[in-house]
């Protein structure tokens, strides 16, 4: 049986405050947690999100890293660095690194091998945008994503899978649940043509809007696993609801 895992995504947001403040809220209360609790602060928070969650049920991640381990690559952060700082998870190809930053599918793949080799567990973000959906097209563009970087990787263990509609990042807008199930069934499917994983047993995590409100609909949907959060991971409460949701 899959266990469940929430991540909050905390993108460009913080301070040191802020992190004091947040974590304090949650680390205590999730202590009996039945649930994978994870939190992906900016690298600058990472040392200070790892000392304050240290012996709790919060492992703490990284939101990118690079897809080579050391060199003359500024303003870089590599997989090796991460994991020696004691990170866990390693969020790759998040839609805003692929709209902002034009990442394709073959620099994600080399940057999942980077995580892989370093001992991260990696958390792969595939979806489409509103234009693409209405036109047709959202689940041949998620078996690209899949398929251009999960190709010819050596080893997948661990692997976590995020859909994230990217029309519903940020937006207010939520994927029903009968869109997310819809999805999540064909990620899983799909994921059954790539050498080396076990589909049954891979995570699978609805990204997109969620809140207390609406985790527990989505989460009753049988291959949808837990969720990456993005805005309501800046709020304990919220992402406490979100966490008991999933229990």
């Amino acid at each position: 049986m899959r266990r469940s895992l929430v991540v909050g995504n905390w993108k460009m947001n913080g301070s040191k405050a802020f992190v004091e403040q947040l974590v304090g809220g949650m680390v205590g209360v999730l202590s009996n947690a039945q649930v994978d609790i994870a939190v992906c602060p900016t690298y600058v928070h990472i040392p200070q999100t790892l000392t304050a969650c240290a012996g709790s049920a919060i492992s703490v991640g990284a939101q990118d890293c690079s897809h080579v381990s050391s060199g003359a690559y500024t303003g870089e952060v590599s997989a090796p660095m991460l994991r020696d700082l004691g990170c866990q998870w390693v969020i790759l190809g998040h839609s805003e690194r692929r709209q902002y930053h034009d990442e394709q599918n073959a620099l994600v793949g080399a940057k999942l091998t980077a995580a892989v080799e370093s001992g991260l567990l990696p958390i792969l973000c595939v979806g489409e945008t509103l234009e693409q959906r209405e036109g047709g097209e959202a689940q041949a563009v998620v078996a690209s994503q899949l398929e251009g970087s999960l190709r010819d990787q050596v080893s997948l263990a661990g692997l976590v899978v995020a859909y994230e509609p990217v029309w519903a990042i940020g937006t207010g807008l939520t994927a029903s649940p009968e869109q997310a199930q819809e999805m999540h069934a064909f990620i899983r499917q799909s994921l059954e043509n790539i050498p080396g994983l076990d589909a049954a047993a891979t995570r699978l995590l609805y990204g997109g809007s969620v809140k207390g409100a609406n985790a527990g609909e989505l989460f009753s949907q049988a291959d949808i696993d837990g969720a990456l959060v993005g805005g309501a991971a800046l709020d304990a409460s919220e992402f406490l609801a979100i966490v008991n949701a999933a229990c």
